[in-house]
């Protein structure tokens, strides 16, 4: 897994100071004041890099790029990389060769918001260490835990009743008669004609009333297309005589005075 690692660049300055630092006299902390400010020990580039979960701060010569000094870090804030009590541009570093000798040394930048980017640098390098860290924990305790065996044993069959479905014979399935509680519909009817009520014939009363008009007078001039005129006549009834015509309003009055009397029917209505 080591050999898979690779190394990413965090952060990059190109202007840091180095100083040496006396060593701690109590422990509130370290202080810049007591650094020789103006007089840097050694100036370079300074590089924040990252593999795996440790982050390094690498010192390197600004132009041939040779490794100076380098801080192995594995948390932060911690022991490897201390702020001074009194700037927020200064730190306290521990540096590491490859026999395992250490030293403390001091670091300043010029730029405050190169401070600034150092710190965060670190910060955000560490927060993504602690989810890693967390990730992998639930994942173990998710692999000791019993897993629940869902899958069907030898033999074991489920049944599933699907309503409205075809049987095995091809027919279809009964349809399922609602409860008590629910409406059933019935289907609509098979299309037809609706049957329209006939209409009663007239009654005697109507007919009684009905007053046939007078014929009308013809004379003797009238060619054979007047005898279409005379189809609502009577066929039984002949053609009266001119002398016999003359009164027009005799035979009205005569035809209304021979309706007889009918005597009123009988209302349907209760009178209370």
């Amino acid at each position: 897994a080591a050999e898979l690692e690779y190394e990413s660049v965090l952060c990059v300055k190109p202007d840091v100071n180095v100083y040496r630092i006396p060593p701690r006299a109590s422990n509130r902390g370290y202080r810049a004041s007591d650094w020789k400010l103006d007089h840097p020990d050694w100036t370079g580039r300074l590089r924040v890099t990252s593999k795996g979960k440790t982050a390094y701060i690498k010192l390197e010569d600004k132009v041939s790029g040779k490794l100076f000094a380098q801080a192995p870090i594995d948390q932060y804030p911690g022991i490897a990389v201390e702020t001074v009590t009194d700037s927020s541009r200064y730190f306290v570093i521990r540096i590491q060769d490859g026999t395992g000798r250490s030293a403390f040394i001091g670091i300043g930048f010029t730029d405050r918001g190169d401070a600034f980017d150092f710190n965060v640098s670190l910060q955000d390098h560490f927060k993504w260490v602690k989810q890693e860290t967390e990730i992998s924990k639930e994942s173990q305790e998710a692999d000791t835990r019993p897993k629940l065996d869902l899958g069907f044993k030898e033999g074991q069959t489920i049944k599933l009743n699907i309503g409205n479905m075809t049987s095995k014979k091809g027919g279809a399935a009964k349809p399922r008669v609602s409860g008590s509680g629910g409406l059933s519909l019935l289907p609509p009817p098979p299309g037809g004609k609706i049957a329209v009520p006939p209409i009663p014939p007239p009654s005697s009363t109507a007919i009684a009333n009905h007053v046939t008009p007078p014929p009308v007078l013809k004379s003797s001039n009238t060619n054979n297309a007047d005898i279409l005129l005379d189809l609502d006549a009577p066929a039984s009834e002949s053609k009266a005589p001119a002398s016999a015509t003359t009164d027009l309003w005799g035979d009205f009055s005569t035809a209304s005075s021979a309706v007889p009397n009918q005597a009123p029917q009988q209302s349907n209505w209760v009178q209370f």
